[in-house]
């Protein structure tokens, strides 16, 4: 397959892949879409959205609200439910045809499975999980930014040679685009050779995923244990303060690696992106995969007794103390407003 003509003239926009399930969108597009714009402002340029799926009209003028420019959308009743051969084949066509210069999705479960295809077939380059993205001011590239080696540094990737340039980005990375309803966009309805729909795959079943007791990539409120803590027992301070606030317990790789807790508790980079209300950190230092996960939250809490600890730069209120000194203080305090 010959390489996409790389020439600026010829490679415009960002292009953001639109993730729906059983055609609803999902949360991740919302926050594409504002990071788009932010790119889009800088290159001036559109913000293109791509939407697949079946019965999806309405979910259009969301995507117009949340700040595409365009849609271009492809509606068959296979598509309600993603496939990754077809959903592939599908999008290649309309990227050949638009030629973006950039390309966003999601680094879910079918970010994961879709965005290597494009990018392999379109013999571009694909940055995973990055934590940031901007353009540079001299070149106009995007700086794709992501943590590298176990998350102990963070590295700016470029894609200096090919397009579209392609990242994804986890969920609650940024925040999502605000809804505008008085936006106006441009709505294009592609039509698709049946022989894309074809695929080896045979879609029998979908099997919802049972939901995790503690699902912390949702919670409003963390309460957050690390190495600080002494003792996987003393994760019992963590959980009833998490219990008394009416959040979530997280947790440190640290402790996960230890055995203290189960991994669906870590936050971080091989973990996950949480972007609570208010994120409360006990006896955990900050180490950068840390920080990527939880450093978009509202509120930033930090129990440490090192005032040195990097957790601190990124917390709004920090507490330079024992931990054990102010915990179950504060758990006896709101027992009596329960």
């Amino acid at each position: 397959m010959k390489e996409m003509d790389i020439n600026s003239e010829n490679s415009k926009g960002v292009m953001v892949i639109a993730e729906q399930k059983s055609d609803k969108l999902q949360p991740v597009t919302f926050e594409l879409l504002a990071k788009a714009k932010d790119l889009a402002k800088s290159l001036k340029t559109k913000v293109t959205a791509v939407l697949l799926g079946y019965n999806i009209d309405e979910e259009v003028e969301v995507l117009i609200w949340r700040g595409a420019d365009r849609v271009i959308i492809v509606k068959n009743q296979n598509l309600s439910h993603y496939q990754s051969n077809i959903y592939s084949n599908i999008i290649i066509q309309i990227i050949k045809k638009y030629k973006p210069e950039i390309v966003l999705g999601g680094a879910t479960t079918i970010g994961r499975s879709l965005m290597p295809r494009l990018a392999a077939k379109l013999h571009t380059g694909l940055t995973a999980d990055c934590t940031e993205l901007e353009i540079d001011k001299e070149s106009g590239l995007l700086l794709q930014t992501r943590p590298a080696f176990g998350g102990n540094i963070m590295a700016t990737i470029l894609c200096k040679n090919y397009r579209p340039q392609m990242a994804t980005v986890r969920h609650k990375v940024f925040k999502e685009a605000p809804e505008d309803r008085t936006r106006k966009g441009e709505v294009i309805e592609e039509e698709i050779d049946d022989d894309l729909l074809s695929s080896p795959v045979v879609l029998k079943d979908i099997i919802e995923e049972v939901e995790e007791t503690v699902n912390i990539a949702e919670a409003d409120i963390i309460v957050a244990g690390g190495r600080g803590l002494g003792k996987p027992e003393n994760f019992k301070y963590i959980e009833e303060l998490a219990k008394l606030l009416g959040g979530a317990v997280g947790a440190s790789r640290a402790v996960v690696d230890a055995g203290w807790i189960s991994y669906s508790h870590q936050v971080g980079q091989t973990g996950r992106t949480v972007c609570p209300k208010i994120y409360i950190a006990c006896g955990i230092s900050g180490q950068i995969q840390h920080l990527v996960g939880m450093k978009s939250s509202d509120t930033i809490i930090a129990i440490n007794k090192d005032a040195e600890a990097p957790i601190f730069k990124v917390a709004d209120y920090g507490i330079v103390a024992d931990l054990f000194e102010v915990i179950p203080p504060l758990i006896e305090k709101l027992k009596k407003f329960n």
